[in-house]
């Protein structure tokens, strides 16, 4: 009853999507919280009776979190219950589908929402936090045409526009445009949280660094999982980026403005198309 499935649930209540919406969570006072808000009917108590007719279910937690989850509805999961997810990683919540569902994991259609913020909580979902935003599903080949269409038209529902990649597809693109960036973010305020001056550095920092650094404060440990989970592409990716701040560390040592140049130019065309597509 997060920002993902907290935001998922008053999206389809405002477009009189569904009729009831039940919460689980670790936390009594999220839940408690969620239904002040309005964001779900009822606190759920028992989660095999809840799941046995439950029409679709999300799973909107840490990645780490999911195959325990898998192992503990998959038993209880209606014939009709599809399963879906939020998680920001999908070749390993994959696998724990296969490793946990059995004979249920043609009801699981993995899915992502690009939307976020380093905000987290009930009180941080929005209705209109997919409105206008991607959301990337990730099909098994086990799925019926049926059940894709049923959970995509789920987050359409939501505003959300939908796009289809392999699992594989799918972790290699976020390892580089969100995985990275992320662990950049958490590496640089890391940086400087260590030094002994750090206060009097972050006394000055402006509007740049607050925008490069934003995301580092987001969860901990959602990000932790997410690395480790794309561990491999997203290792790649580094090594593709140390090589490019290699380059930029001696076309400074060699005092090259030419190469400096050119690699500013090339990046700030390429962000401007971007921002304006």
């Amino acid at each position: 009853m997060g920002l993902i499935g907290g935001s998922f649930a008053l999206a389809l209540r405002k477009a009189d999507a569904v009729k009831e919406v039940v919460g689980f969570g670790r936390s009594t006072a999220t839940l408690e919280q969620a239904k002040q808000f309005g964001i779900i009917n009822r606190i759920g108590v028992d989660v095999a009776r809840e799941v046995a007719d439950a029409d679709l279910v999300l799973l909107a937690t840490p990645v780490g979190q999911m195959a325990e989850i898998m192992a503990r509805i998959a038993p209880h999961l209606g014939a009709h219950t599809l399963v879906t997810d939020g998680g920001s990683t999908k070749s390993d919540v994959v696998a724990a589908a296969r490793a946990h569902l059995g004979d249920k994991l043609a009801q699981f259609v993995p899915g992502h929402p690009i939307a976020g913020a380093e905000l987290s909580g009930a009180a941080a979902a929005l209705p209109d936090l997919y409105q206008g935003k991607k959301v990337v599903l990730t099909p098994l080949p086990e799925n019926s045409h049926a059940s894709v269409v049923r959970v995509r038209k789920a987050w359409e529902a939501c505003g959300a526009l939908v796009s289809e990649l392999s699992a594989q597809q799918h972790d290699e693109v976020f390892a580089a445009v969100s995985h990275l960036p992320h662990l950049l973010s958490f590496a640089l305020v890391h940086d400087l949280a260590q030094r002994d001056n750090r206060d009097v550095l972050l006394s000055f920092a402006a509007s740049g660094f607050r925008d490069f650094t934003r995301i580092a404060a987001s969860s901990p440990e959602m990000w932790r999982d997410i690395c480790l989970a794309n561990r491999e592409a997203l290792m790649s990716e580094l090594q593709r980026y140390a090589a490019e701040l290699y380059t930029l560390h001696q076309a400074l040592e060699q005092n090259d403005a030419e190469q400096l140049q050119e690699i500013f130019s090339l990046a700030r065309a390429v962000r401007s198309g971007w921002t304006q597509q």
